[in-house]
């Protein structure tokens, strides 16, 4: 008798602590709630916070080789359609990666080529200001001599501003994306394997999902969220660099080319990347044409870009990836310390990634997506489905088919009806 009632309350699941009074009349102190297996929960939550600064620590460690490695993998899977493509008409598996790998390695060599070039021009124009620059300085310290500030500390406050610690700022913004698509040069190896892979990787998904079809359809997932944001992104930055780059060349600020393209990487970055690709063209505008051309391209950048990459983009973006506002800012910031440039670059990937591994692959961890998604409803939950009608051709007679299903657990109603 005692075996079925402990099955039964073991079913239950936890039970909330209960307060108990002792032989004398007072109450003991409630114990600490427990999960299934019998460890305190607030030691379970000890124990996850300890994994997970090791993690993070981790790959703070292994910067330099996660991030080149997801890159990668962001590639594959977003030239990933062109493959399939090319096998449904017909082509063989290699014939099919080779055209895919030949694309990839065109547009990234084509892209490293276009910011080698650029960045040559930048440090070859630069030093061209120099004469604008000290009149810079110079208007500034008399400026700054009309508030009352005593020569002394005027000259402190600008003995450290030259223009070649202006163009270090200016290059160190820029060798950042070109050191991105260093990056990309020296994994093109490492493409070459995980385009080989890719080809087969859909039977090798349909082997798993026999027995764990929740990582299936998470991995799914990942992908599918992965494209749609790389899309909507792509299609967003490439207008906001052909708007960008017409606006500075009608305006005459040197290498709009060169600033057109650093926009279209940065608004891979969500929220703040227009920051990033606003300060270099605003500085070049500062000395070509003053104060007056400065404030014509900051006014500029901010109706271009804040309007379309903060105010409308953002919203095609969590529609397409089921992710809030806030969750992608967030994850920018948590991605860019561990991970540096790129992972403020690639932070929606990895927060995809981090989704899929540990909110969709356990059906038990679905809860944490209401605090994820954009949408407070759950998409997953539907209204229910009308039952099917019976199909005469399978169900002759559905009649004689609910009798017998009623009475087939009363036998002495069978007969009775035989």
């Amino acid at each position: 008798m005692t075996a079925p009632l402990e099955s039964a309350a073991s079913a239950e699941g936890p039970r909330p602590a209960v307060v108990t009074p002792s032989g004398n009349g007072t109450s003991r102190r409630p114990t600490m709630p427990t999960a299934r297996g019998g460890m305190p929960r607030a030691l379970i939550l000890l124990f996850g916070a300890a994994a997970s600064v090791i993690t993070v620590a981790g790959m703070m460690a292994t910067a330099w080789l996660i991030g080149p490695v997801f890159l990668a993998l962001i590639i594959v899977i977003a030239a990933h359609p062109v493959q399939r493509w090319l096998r449904a008409r017909g082509w063989p598996i290699w014939a099919a990666s080779l055209a895919l790998l030949l694309v990839v390695y065109v547009g990234l060599l084509a892209l490293a080529l276009i910011l080698a070039v650029s960045v040559g021009q930048l440090a070859t124009t630069l030093p061209q200001y120099s004469a604008q620059f000290d009149a810079l300085i110079a208007s500034v310290q008399h400026t700054l001599a009309g508030f009352g500030i005593g020569p002394t500390q005027i000259q402190q406050a600008t003995q450290s501003v030259s223009l070649s610690s202006v163009a270090g700022a200016v290059g160190g913004i820029v060798s950042g994306v070109s050191g991105t698509a260093t990056v990309i040069v020296l994994i093109l190896a490492l493409l070459l394997f995980f385009i080989a892979d890719a080809a087969t990787f859909g039977k090798r998904l349909e082997s798993i999902a026999a027995e764990r079809p929740h990582i299936v359809s998470a991995l799914e997932s990942f992908a599918s969220g992965t494209r749609n944001y790389l899309v909507v992104t792509t299609v967003f930055g490439f207008i906001v660099a052909v708007l960008d780059g017409i606006a500075l060349g009608i305006l005459g600020v040197p290498l709009a080319v060169l600033w057109a393209v650093l926009a279209f990487i940065t608004n891979y970055i969500p929220n703040i990347g227009f920051i990033f690709g606003l300060v270099p063209p605003a500085l070049l505008a500062l000395l070509t044409g003053g104060w007056q051309l400065l404030v014509i391209v900051v006014v500029v950048y901010c109706v271009l870009n804040l309007v379309i990459q903060s105010l409308i983009q953002p919203r095609f973006i969590g529609n397409s990836v089921g992710l809030s506002a806030t969750v992608t800012f967030v994850t920018l910031l948590f991605w860019a310390w561990v991970l540096g440039a790129l992972g403020a670059l690639l932070a929606i990937p990895l927060t995809l990634l981090a989704k899929a591994l540990l909110v969709d692959i356990d059906p038990q961890a679905r809860w944490a997506d209401a605090l994820l998604r954009t949408d407070a409803e759950d998409p997953a939950i539907s209204a229910p489905e009308p039952e099917p009608e019976p199909d005469p051709d399978l169900d002759p007679d559905p009649e004689a088919t609910t009798v017998d299903e009623a009475t087939a657990g009363a036998p002495g109603q069978h007969r009775a009806l035989s």
